[in-house]
């Protein structure tokens, strides 16, 4: 790596390691990685089970603190920060999408979206604009009222996208996004992370699927603890914009 750009990168991890103890033993889940990921990027964490890819998703999405090493995001130095400190840079910063969708099951879509702007203290009218917006973005305007029973599992994911973009966070970060998905609706997903990419949304993708992965602009591999590999996608697997907005899958941001 070269040296510190902390005032450029979104991301800036340096030296990370995460420690954890078994028994008599430790196990170093992340064993000195130093990355930086900027804005509008669309990155892919690949790697075998035990090579640190999901340890590294925790650290860099706040819900865990590195044992030794450097974290900042957009400039504020969170690896040193206390519990309630990450709490609130989680909500504010980092979006999350999981490949269970985490929906609460008797809230409907839009009281789904809104979760995140309750803890952040915006005022119930002006939460439910961003959630109904965020829902709109994402071709689900029509759905607003639905429980996520009444929905299909790809429908299920879009409003876990609305909900990780409802606030405009810096990162979005997806853990296996399609990992519960058919192939046709897992597509349908990646063609939406691409139009958010479109839009200047910076994407963090983990996961163990290559075809997920070669959606992204860069792929970063890791092995044992640590980045066996760092490569740019000359030729990602690009989704046509006029497709989905045909299809209605997202709309266009407001100028």
């Amino acid at each position: 790596m070269g040296s510190v750009t902390t005032g450029r990168a979104l991301i800036a991890l340096r030296d990370i390691k995460k420690i954890y103890p078994m028994g008599s033993e430790s196990v170093h889940a992340l064993d000195g990685i130093s990355l930086d990921i900027f804005p509008n990027e669309y990155v892919a964490i690949m790697g075998p089970s035990g090579s640190g890819k999901s340890t590294l998703m925790n650290l860099v999405g706040c819900l865990d603190s590195p044992t030794s090493g450097s974290y900042h995001l957009r400039g504020r130095n969170v690896s040193e920060m206390e519990d309630d400190e990450l709490a609130e840079v989680r909500n504010e910063e980092v979006g999350f999408v999981f490949q269970t969708f985490n929906l609460l099951p008797r809230a409907n879509c839009l009281q789904n979206v809104e979760l995140p702007l309750i803890y952040s203290g915006k005022r119930r009218g002006r939460r439910r604009e961003m959630a109904a917006h965020a829902l709109d973005l994402v071709g689900l305007s029509d759905r607003v009222a639905h429980k996520p029973n009444e929905l299909s599992g790809g429908q299920r994911q879009r409003v876990a996208v609305a909900r990780a973009l409802v606030n405009n966070p810096a990162l979005v970060l997806a853990d296996e996004p399609t990992g519960n998905l058919d192939t046709k609706t897992g597509e349908d997903i990646m063609l939406l992370f691409e139009l958010l990419y479109r839009r200047g949304n910076t994407l963090l993708v983990v996961t163990h699927e290559e075809h997920v992965a070669q959606h992204a602009r860069r792929v970063i591999r890791l092995r044992d603890g640590l980045i066996e590999t760092d490569q740019r996608i000359e030729n990602p697997m690009l989704a046509r914009q006029w497709i989905a907005e045909e299809a209605g899958l997202v709309s266009e941001p407001s100028t």
